[in-house]
C-alpha cells in the first residue's frame, strides 16, 4: 500500500470518526434546544444523500440522452445521403419498368422471329440476355437500397421512441430531486440549528463520495466475481445437489454460502449473509463503514436462463440509499446465478429461500 493510500484511508477513518462523534455529541443538545428529534435529523441526512444520488442519476440519463441524440443525428445524415443516392437508382428502375410496360422489350423478342440465320439468332439472344440481366441488376439494386433505407427509418423511429422514454425518466428524476430539495429547505428553515445541520449534510456527503460509495462498489464487484464461480463450487460439493430423475434441487445453507464467499475474497470476512423467507441480507462493518444489502432472486429466461438478483434495500451507515443507486449497481454488477454454467442442459425452474437455505429447482432440457 502506498503512502498516499495510507493517508487517504487514515483521512477517511478520521472523517468517519468525527462525523459519528459529532452526531452523538450534538443529538442531546439538539433535543434540549427543543428542535426536532434524532429521527428527524436522520431523515434530513438521508434525504440529502438521496439528493446527491438522484443528481448522479440525472447526470447519467442526460449523458445517455446526449449520446442517443448524436446517433440519431448520424442516422438522419446517413438517410439523407442515401435518399440522394437512391434517387438515381429510382429513375433507372423507372426507365426499366417503363420499357417493359411500353412493350419496348417485346420488340427484342419479336426480332428473334425475324432472323434469317442461326448466327444472327444466337447473337441477338445473347444481346437480349445481357439487357435482361442488366435490367434485373438495376431493379435488384434499387429494391435492396430501398429496403435498407426502410430499415434505417425503422431504426430511427425506435431511437425516437427511446428518446421519449429517456426524456420521461429525466423529467421524473428532476421532479423527484426538486421535491426532495424543497422538503429539505422547508425543514431546515424551521430549525435554529440549520447551519450545523448543513455542515453535517456536507460531511456525510463528502464521506459517502470519498469512501462509502467506493466501499459499496468494491463489495458488489467482489460479489459479482464470486457468483460467477458459484456453479463450479456447487459441482465440487455434490452434497448440495439432489437428483431425482430429470429433476435437480440445489440447497445452499447460509453458513455454506458465507464459507464459500470468504474463500473467494477476504472482504467477506467483514460481511455476513443471512437467509430469511424469500430474501437475502448481507451486513457488515469495516473501516467505520457499515453496509447492509437486502434483496431477492427472480427467475429469468432472457438473455439466458438463470436467477437475477434484485437489490431491495441498500443501507450505508444506517442511511437508506435511493432506488437509483440500487438500480445503477444492479446494472453494473451481475449478481445472478446461471445453472447452465454447471452443465449446459440444466435450466432453473424456481427459486425460494426457506429455513435458512437457498433452494433452486432445476430441470433437464434435451
Amino acid at each position: 500500500m502506498t503512502e498516499i493510500s495510507i493517508r487517504r484511508r487514515i483521512a477517511a477513518a478520521l472523517l468517519a470518526s468525527l462525523l459519528c462523534a459529532f452526531i452523538v455529541i450534538r443529538l442531546p443538545v439538539l433535543a434540549e434546544e427543543g428542535d426536532k428529534s434524532p429521527d428527524d435529523l436522520h431523515s434530513l441526512l438521508e434525504k440529502s444523500l438521496s439528493v446527491v444520488e438522484i443528481d448522479k442519476e440525472i447526470a447519467r440519463i442526460q449523458q445517455e440522452k446526449d449520446a442517443l441524440l448524436l446517433t440519431m443525428t448520424d442516422t438522419e445524415k446517413q438517410l439523407a445521403d442515401q435518399e440522394l443516392a437512391i434517387d438515381g437508382k429510382r429513375k433507372q428502375a423507372g426507365n426499366v419498368l417503363r420499357a417493359y410496360y411500353m412493350g419496348e422489350r417485346d420488340m427484342l423478342y419479336l426480332s428473334l422471329l425475324k432472323t434469317d440465320s442461326w448466327t444472327k439468332f444466337f447473337t441477338l439472344l445473347d444481346y437480349i440476355d445481357i439487357i435482361v440481366s442488366q435490367d434485373k441488376h438495376t431493379l435488384n439494386a434499387y429494391i435492396g437500397q430501398y429496403r435498407d433505407m426502410q430499415d434505417r427509418y425503422a431504426v430511427l423511429e425506435g431511437k425516437q421512441a427511446e428518446l421519449v422514454a429517456i426524456e420521461d425518466k429525466l423529467k421524473l428524476q428532476r421532479e423527484r430531486v426538486l421535491a426532495l430539495e424543497s422538503q429539505l429547505e422547508g425543514e431546515l428553515a424551521g430549525r435554529s440549528d440549520s447551519d450545523r445541520i448543513r455542515l453535517l449534510i456536507e460531511q456525510l456527503t463528502n464521506f459517502w463520495e470519498s469512501a462509502g460509495l467506493k466501499e459499496v462498489r468494491a463489495y458488489f464487484e467482489a460479489l459479482s466475481k464470486s457468483m460467477g464461480k458459484l456453479p463450479g463450487w456447487i459441482q465440487d460439493n455434490k452434497e448440495l445437489m439432489e437428483i431425482k430423475g430429470l429433476q435437480y434441487t440445489i440447497r445452499v445453507p447460509e453458513d455454506k454460502l458465507n464459507e464459500f464467499l470468504r474463500e473467494q475474497d477476504k472482504r467477506f470476512n467483514d460481511l455476513t449473509f443471512k437467509f430469511e423467507d424469500d430474501s437475502i441480507t448481507a451486513y457488515g462493518k469495516r473501516d467505520n463503514i457499515e453496509i447492509s444489502i437486502s434483496g431477492h432472486y427472480s427467475l429469468i429466461q432472457e438473455p439466458r436462463n438463470g436467477l437475477l438478483f434484485h437489490v431491495d434495500e441498500l443501507l450505508f451507515n444506517g442511511f437508506t440509499l435511493p432506488d437509483t443507486t440500487r438500480k445503477a449497481l444492479e446494472d453494473e454488477f451481475d449478481l445472478g446465478f446461471y445453472p447452465g454454467l454447471i452443465t449446459s442442459f440444466l435450466k432453473a425452474k424456481s427459486v425460494e429461500i426457506k429455513d435458512g437455505e437457498l433452494i433452486i429447482k432445476l430441470s433437464v432440457t434435451l
